[in-house]
């Protein structure tokens, strides 16, 4: 039976075995974070140390993790790769007026908490959390464990999530694979690589992004900047580019409506290495090869889904360049203490809504959008551009086949040497010079006009993710992006944006 309400969602499991409890623990590590709360409630003998043991040494990548009861020490934190772990068991308290005399909340903060007991804490649980609730069930066989999973508050709908994964799992014969969490990028996506009969597959798990607020003409942000809302943009995408010979993933099951997708497993054969790290410059020659090779076809803009459906590409358009650069002016220079007037802003758009005519007005291809080394694995077994697998090209559009490549050469994760940056854009304009239509001139300029528009909105994402976001892991890469981005402005045709930025944005203190 399902229970849903406004304020919780809770479905029942039965723990027939260790693998039921395996899988259930699997299920709950793929949605929590740094900050969550699991309670683990039930009577004594119920399991629930036996469930948070499963779930630590599953988190942990460690089935040799020694996961004692904390019932004598109340708490007992666990470093793991994700985050922190605090397992903490309130059986010997006489009630919740004893936790802040222990120091309960101190130790729990930023990390993930598992609570045994938690109906000693009455009154002081947070309105957000998962409940575990586990009875015995003598009838069944004396290890068979009933469960009922209740998400309260904000964990709702994760709940919800976490049942539509099962039986998404269940009825495209995964139910029975194993899954590691595999370390995603800044979005809602998460990835886990499935193992099953000795063959791996990659699970992407994208929910639905919701629509924010409207920032403009009463639209959001992401229907200006054309980001994809659900994973038929990727479906659609896989699929055209397949069928053109190049290495996106295959998709052996899906669910566009719940955001479930089971794909290829393309490897993790980088096409950067080192720390910091660096380009393979044999791997991205071949990605440049790749980009060359794509530019050069004809492409359609609307592209086969299933038999009924057709998904059309956006056009990346005046105003979504435009509302990606002022992400600089948002989150970038009030970072660095700068207020911006309107007449700051105005000038600015002013002066970028020059410099991207040219680049509108251009020549136009599949923009895959996030082409940079993150995305990109090395195949050594394929040949040609086939070589190079591809990822995370949701958000692709129409538009100036100058920024991949730019988006590849100013790689915001990898140090990239002015010297390797000018022969990989000379090897792509080398390949190109008898496409017709296509100017080396133009081309030079529309590749450092977007290189600076790109920047300008890395700088303004990443100082988002710190401020906004609660990851300030990002701005480590602040300085690299800002180099790059002198670099472009460098180009004599964007001379007045140069301009711009030396006299308004601050020094970067590294």
């Amino acid at each position: 039976m399902y229970l849903s309400t406004s304020r919780s969602f809770s479905f029942p499991v039965t723990l027939a075995d260790e693998q039921a409890t395996r899988r259930l623990v699997t299920d709950i590590a793929a949605l929590i974070e740094p900050g969550d709360l699991i309670t683990l409630s039930g009577d004594l003998g119920a399991g629930k140390t036996t469930v948070a043991r499963a779930l630590i040494r599953h988190l942990a990548d460690d089935e040799t993790v020694e996961v004692p009861s904390p019932t004598f020490t109340l708490t007992q934190a666990y470093a793991l790769p994700r985050f922190t772990l605090v397992h903490a068991d309130l059986y010997r308290l006489s009630g919740p007026a004893e936790l802040p005399e222990l120091g309960f909340e101190d130790d729990t903060d930023n990390a993930v908490t598992i609570l045994e007991w938690p109906d000693r804490a009455a009154g002081f649980l947070p309105p957000d959390r998962l409940d575990v609730a586990l009875t015995l069930s003598p009838q069944q066989g004396e290890s068979v464990r009933n469960v009922r999973i209740t998400g309260y508050g904000s964990f709702a709908p994760r709940a919800e999530r976490i049942l539509a994964m099962r039986r998404f799992l269940d009825e495209n014969g995964f139910a029975a694979a194993t899954r590691r969490r595999i370390q995603g990028d800044a979005s809602t996506r998460s990835y886990e690589r499935l193992t099953l009969d000795g063959a791996t597959y990659m699970l992407m798990n994208s929910p639905r992004r919701p629509d924010g607020p409207p920032v403009r003409d009463g639209k959001s942000y992401s229907a200006i900047a054309h980001l994809a809302e659900d994973v038929t943009p990727f479906v659609a995408l896989a699929l055209g580019l397949r069928e053109r010979g190049y290495s996106a993933p295959a998709i052996f099951a899906s669910d566009r409506v719940a955001g479930f997708l089971v794909i290829e497993d393309l490897g993790d054969e980088p096409v950067a290495a080192g720390e910091p790290p660096a380009p393979i410059e044999a791997r991205y020659m071949a990605a440049v090869e790749l980009l060359a090779a794509l530019h050069r076809e004809k492409l359609p803009p609307a592209l086969a889904v299933e038999a009924d459906a057709v998904y059309t590409l956006s056009r990346y358009d005046r105003a979504a360049l435009l509302i990606e650069v002022e992400l600089l002016l948002d989150w970038y220079l009030p970072k660095l203490g700068a207020k911006v007037s309107s007449p700051l802003r105005e000038a600015y758009i002013t002066l970028w809504g020059a410099a991207l005519a040219p680049v509108i007005e251009g020549p136009t291809t599949w923009v895959l959008r996030d082409f940079h080394s993150p995305n990109l694995l090395w195949l050594s077994e394929r040949e040609d551009t086939a070589r190079v697998g591809l990822l995370d090209f949701q958000d692709a559009v129409l538009g100036h086949p100058a920024y991949d490549v730019a988006s590849l050469l100013q790689d915001a994760r990898v140090d990239v040497p002015e010297m390797i940056e000018i022969a990989l854009l000379s090897h792509y304009t080398r390949l190109r010079l008898n496409d017709p239509g296509f100017d080396a001139v133009a081309f030079a300029q529309a590749y450092a006009t977007l290189a600076a528009q790109r920047a300008s909105k890395i700088l303004g994402i990443f100082a988002r993710l710190d401020q906004r976001d609660g990851k300030p892991q990002y701005l480590r890469h602040l300085p690299r992006v800002w180099a790059y981005l002198q670099r472009a402005l460098a180009h004599p045709a964007l001379a007045p944006l140069a301009h711009w930025y030396r006299v308004n944005v601050p020094a970067l203190k590294r």
